[in-house]
């Protein structure tokens, strides 16, 4: 065994980003919904609903999704105390992803310039991607009572990301493949003509945030007319209205991307370098001498595996060549040992 320090231009640094399809069972668009009669009449059935890919009897089905309503003032669904107004499982939601997002609780959320007080969530189950959502693969079809929408990000509309707290954020516009339908008559760089964006794209947090009030405007004001409940005291399913409006259009295209980056280190063996061996049968356990005259004038050692230790000889990291690499004093060798994190 032999040592050699590495030097700084030994090592190299790249990134490269894998993109593969967000959807379980390798599917690249969503078509089938299907939802749980008992997850529904559960506790966790007044918050969100989960959207699975098939059946619940299903033993292939998986959840892709989940769909939740949050109303600031707590309309939309019953409070938890009949005498406390407003504390209810829309007003939970509506606080949960401000925080979360705006991660301060005294803002709203402002969907291009128009202020909200209500969103739909659909949050993607986390095991559906690795690192984040693809910008530019969303593809979201939604059916109203007045006519489709059909909803993309605006990624390659924008020069840059923007960012809300520590969260990086895509308008989410009237279009498709990140990019905006041009209809001066309805829509604005794919706004709705009175309510702002139709929401937003957070793709490392795995949210799409959707603005119910641009959704259930008119076909003149760019909405499909989803026919959102927002009345105090109501037990509303709004989470149901928006999953047959997804269903019913079946069409819901996502993508997920992840960086790899891997650490390339190049060990140089020099001609003069590694060509003797270690190996204690090599020498005489008696005398001390070579015990072949030929590893004294022309010796001869084959590279196996090159370890990577720190400063501490502390063995870090292991690379096995493919096939033994002979070296001795006419050859120089170069070997490239790659790192992925």
């Amino acid at each position: 065994m032999s040592f050699k320090r590495l030097e700084t231009d030994d090592f190299v640094i790249s990134a490269d980003a894998i993109t593969g399809v967000c959807w379980d069972k390798g599917v690249t668009t969503l078509t089938n919904f299907f939802t749980s009669s008992i997850q529904k009449a559960s506790t966790s059935g007044d918050y969100y609903l989960n959207v699975t890919d098939g059946p619940p009897s299903s033993l292939s089905e998986s959840i892709q999704f989940a769909i939740a309503y949050g109303q600031k003032d707590g309309s939309g669904s019953i409070p938890f105390n009949s005498d406390l107004t407003g504390k209810s499982p829309t007003k939970t939601i509506y606080g949960q992803y401000r925080t979360m997002i705006n991660e301060d609780e005294n803002t709203d959320f402002a969907f291009g310039d128009f202020v909200s007080t209500e969103f739909y969530a659909l949050s993607i189950d986390r095991s559906r991607f690795k690192e984040s959502l693809l910008p530019g693969s969303l593809n979201l079809h939604i059916s109203g009572a007045l006519c489709p929408i059909h909803l993309t990000d605006n990624s390659k509309d924008v020069a840059s990301s923007t960012f809300i707290g520590s969260n990086r954020v895509f308008q989410l516009v009237s279009g498709s493949n990140g990019s905006a339908f041009t209809d001066s008559n309805i829509f604005t760089n794919g706004f709705s003509k009175q309510s702002g964006s139709y929401g937003w794209f957070l793709p490392d947090t795995g949210l799409i945030l959707l603005n119910a009030t641009a959704l259930s405007a008119s076909a003149a004001g760019g909405g499909c007319g989803l026919p959102v409940t927002r009345e105090v005291n109501s037990n509303a399913t709004n989470n149901e209205v928006l999953f047959n409006a997804i269903s019913a259009s079946a069409n819901f295209q996502l993508n997920s991307q992840e960086t790899i980056t891997s650490d390339f280190v190049f060990v140089r063996p020099r001609s003069s370098e590694f060509n003797y061996s270690g190996n204690p049968s090599y020498i005489s356990g008696s005398t001390g001498e070579v015990v072949y005259n030929d590893f004294i004038d022309n010796p001869q050692t084959f590279i196996t595996t090159v370890g990577l230790y720190n400063d501490t000889n502390d063995l870090l990291a292991v690379a096995k060549l493919s096939k033994p690499l002979i070296k001795d004093f006419t050859k120089e060798s170069l070997i490239r040992v790659k790192l992925d994190f």
